[in-house]
């Protein structure tokens, strides 16, 4: 289900890194960046590696602040301004309608396998014992076996928690999705799995921006790609 009317918005978006280091000198990372996402539509972003592509998916998710630009994302039938937002602005946005699912699990001591993929539907007020039920089957799907559902992540290999973080991130239906390399540390049988869960979500109508550096994955779940480019290729410059 693809909708024209975009439910992200990304203008002239641009980020620097101050380097102490070297005398408080910036270091310009993206330039210009505009983009718009529509739901049902997977957006593959592509370029060299030290492109900007991370950096471009935490700004959109608030983890960077960027200097200048224009992050706007569709809720509640208005458009929130995200760049220069208050804190809670920001947390509202990711509670109700923006998932991020990074390359790695914040394992947090002594908390189940299921509880930690629960906890995004408890937060919002979804009944515990559905929040669980929801957060097995997902589990299940990702081939996590029940044995390891009531142990923490602590104890399970990178690829089981890379499987934990994604149910997590999944186990709400967000309006929007921000994936960063979700299959990186999966075999081919785990990596399939997730990739019919992305496909699930973009058929259902969710907008998604994800890195996608096996093409195997980016073939499957993109409607299209947007090209990073740094500002040291629009310079000119050899990276």
């Amino acid at each position: 289900m693809t909708s024209s009317q975009p439910v992200l918005r990304v203008s002239r978006l641009s980020k620097s890194f101050v380097v102490h280091a070297q005398g408080d000198l910036a270091l310009p990372v993206l330039r210009d960046v505009s983009l718009a996402v529509s739901p049902g539509e997977c957006v593959a972003l592509v370029g060299p590696s030290g492109a900007g592509k991370s950096t471009l998916l935490r700004s959109l998710y608030g983890n960077y602040r960027a200097d200048t630009g224009s992050i706007r994302v569709r809720q509640d039938d208005a458009w929130i301004e995200l760049v220069g937002a208050e804190p809670r602005t920001v947390l509202d946005v990711r509670h109700r309608t923006m998932g991020y699912v990074s390359q790695f699990l914040r394992v947090i001591p002594r908390v189940s396998a299921a509880d930690v993929v629960a906890e995004p539907l408890r937060r919002r007020g979804t009944d515990p014992a559905e929040a669980r039920r929801r957060a097995e089957f997902l589990l299940g799907m990702l081939g996590i076996p029940a044995r390891l559902w009531a142990l923490p992540p602590a104890t399970f290999s990178g690829g089981e928690q890379q499987r934990v973080n994604i149910a997590r991130s999944l186990s709400v239906d967000y309006p929007i999705l921000l994936l960063d390399e979700p299959t990186a540390s999966l075999d081919v049988a785990n990596r399939d799995g997730v990739v019919d869960l992305i496909c699930q979500r973009r058929d259902a109508g969710a907008a998604i921006v994800g890195i996608f550096h096996d093409t195997d994955v980016r073939d499957a779940v993109a409607t299209r790609v947007h090209e990073v480019v740094s500002p040291a290729q629009t310079a000119g410059v050899s990276t």
